[in-house]
């Protein structure tokens, strides 16, 4: 066996025994050895073998499945291959996912050299992405199994010959996963008062916060602040509308202590109760690449919290008549809003998220795109009961545009129990056309439904500061950025399914009956009242 295969074997072995169990493979020469590795195993049924041409989209279709739970990596070969993976990679690592990218690499005697192809790809992703250089079978044996929180880097030197030397040998691995490491249950660190005397305490849910956050607001009476992407938003002490509410000063002064889970980022008005030093904020800790927060912490919990006792009076605990005001702010609010998208004339981003939230049944799965999606999905999706969670997901680690329709493919092939939904602006869906592309004998989604609410351009400068009045002289090319482009005919060039809606009762009425596999729906809406519409949501009150 040439000294390629056989290390191109221990890779595949290695990851393997790691628990991965999806493979992402991009086409090219240099990783030819690991190509044949991975085509065996997946004959075998070690792995599921995914197939993409385009490096990035690869990387995110790796990034989707591993955020639904299975462990996945992303091969591809030297060069500028390699750089296409980055921003999957940096994404998983400010997200704190585990992916693993596996890069053919020439020998290290080329380093510095102009042989084809070849640059220094050791470090290549940066300080936040550790790299791990392997030239031999045994240097795989010395590296530990992958059990990392974040992205991993694997640089793989193969030298010539790149092939098998028998051309008829398939290779039949041995390899099975390895015990996974049990890590002790973690004990409780730390109490947190909320009984009489209590500072008046919100718990803000962000991206990935789990159902921690819901069930320590339940436990001591306290409006939960919950992103759609948080696993959260459920029960009656999650609020629909609780950026608006931050607005009223009646309520957002009367905060003395936020306690926070996951990773906030959608809301200005949250950022801003954040960085107030009046305010007393706990959060917890988070195992990414920069676990640091962005605001001022008094404490750090590093375990669910344990609530001490509360009465379950409101005259023994006063926070729990204070709850009951937001409750109520929260429905009046809510009221308000629907009422005034009710009297729009057109299609607007927030009826096309209501009419997304509203279709996606109980078990189901919904990944959000970036920009106004996954902010009109957050005025919009209604708390469910506590028994019917629905699984949202999207890219906030740096909540870039790039990759969403392959994250949302990625994660419809990791869990096949019920559909798929996917919601995105039409720059975020043209920016990742490419993950349309699906050859013949690849694995699809069983069903996966993606909405593009499509008008025709970048609508969440509008609602920016340089979308002002004063400043649209300048803004429709630069920022407006309109494109033009026919989504149905981008969709009849992959041979995916396509409709278009132009109000919300059309929407609703094609959610209800997905056609399964990949479908395109196109929800045409305007952004030429999207900044008027803002601001009159910003001035709604109880």
């Amino acid at each position: 066996m040439n000294p390629s295969t056989e290390l191109a074997r221990a890779v595949v072995t290695a990851l393997i025994e790691a628990g991965v169990r999806e493979v992402v493979l991009a086409p090219g020469s240099r990783n030819a050895p690991l190509s044949y590795a991975v085509h065996d195993a997946d004959a075998a049924g070690l792995i599921r073998l995914h197939v993409r041409v385009d490096e990035r989209s690869a990387a995110f279709l790796a990034l989707g499945l591993t955020k639904t739970g299975s462990r996945a990596a992303v091969m591809c070969t030297s060069g500028t291959a390699v750089t296409n993976l980055h921003p999957a990679l940096l994404e998983a690592a400010h997200a704190g996912v585990a992916l693993v990218a596996v890069t053919a690499d020439r020998p290290a005697r080329l380093r510095g050299t102009d042989a084809n192809q070849t640059t220094d790809q050791v470090g290549v992703f940066g300080p936040l992405i550790p790299t791990d250089d392997l030239a031999s079978a045994v240097d795989v044996d010395s590296t530990p199994v992958w059990e990392a929180t974040g992205p991993t880097h694997w640089n793989v030197q193969f030298d010539e010959p790149l092939l098998p030397e028998d051309v008829d040998e398939v290779w039949t691995s041995t390899a099975s996963p390895r015990p996974a490491h049990q890590w002790p249950t973690p004990r409780i660190l730390e109490s947190i008062d909320a009984g009489l005397g209590s500072p008046r305490t919100v718990v803000v849910a962000g991206d990935d916060a789990g159902p921690a956050a819901r069930r320590l607001a339940e436990a001591a009476g306290w409006p939960l602040l919950a992103e759609p992407s948080s696993g959260s938003r459920t029960g009656a002490h999650a609020l629909r509308a609780y950026r608006l509410l931050l607005a009223d000063d009646s309520l957002r002064k009367g905060i003395e202590r936020v306690v926070v889970y996951g990773h906030p980022t959608l809301s200005r008005p949250v950022s801003r109760l954040l960085s107030d030093r009046s305010v007393e904020v706990w959060a917890e800790a988070r195992r990414t690449a920069w676990g640091e927060r962005s605001f001022p912490v008094a404490r750090t919990f590093r375990t669910e919290l344990q609530v001490n006792p509360v009465p379950d009076s409101p005259s023994g605990n006063p926070g729990l008549e204070w709850l009951a005001e937001w409750q109520a702010a929260d429905r009046a609010v809510s009221r308000q809003l629907d009422a005034l998208l009710a009297e729009q004339q057109e299609m607007t981003g927030h009826q096309v998220a209501a009419a997304v939230a509203a279709a996606i049944p109980p078990g189901s799965q919904l990944v959000v795109g970036p920009s106004n999606p996954i902010r009109d999905l957050d005025l919009m999706h209604r708390p469910t009961p506590v028994g019917e969670r629905r699984k949202i997901l999207s890219n906030r680690g740096l909540a870039g545009i790039d990759g969403v329709v392959s994250t949302a493919i990625g994660a419809a092939l990791g869990r096949t129990e019920a559909p798929t939904y996917a919601l995105m602006g039409d720059l975020t869906f043209l920016h990742d056309a490419n993950g349309l592309i699906i050859g013949p004998g690849e694995p699809r989604p069983e069903s996966l439904t993606i909405v593009v609410a499509n008008d025709d351009g970048g609508s969440i400068f509008a609602t920016l500061e340089q979308g002002a009045p004063e400043r649209q002289q300048r803004f429709e090319r630069v920022f407006g950025t309109p494109h033009g482009t026919s989504i149905e005919q981008l969709c009849a060039a992959t041979r995916t399914p396509y409709a278009r809606v132009t109000t919300p009762g059309e929407l609703a009425q094609i959610l209800q009956s997905p056609n399964g596999g990949v479908e395109v729906v196109e929800a045409v809406i305007s952004r030429t009242a999207r900044r008027e519409l803002d601001e009159q949501i910003r001035e709604l009150r109880a």
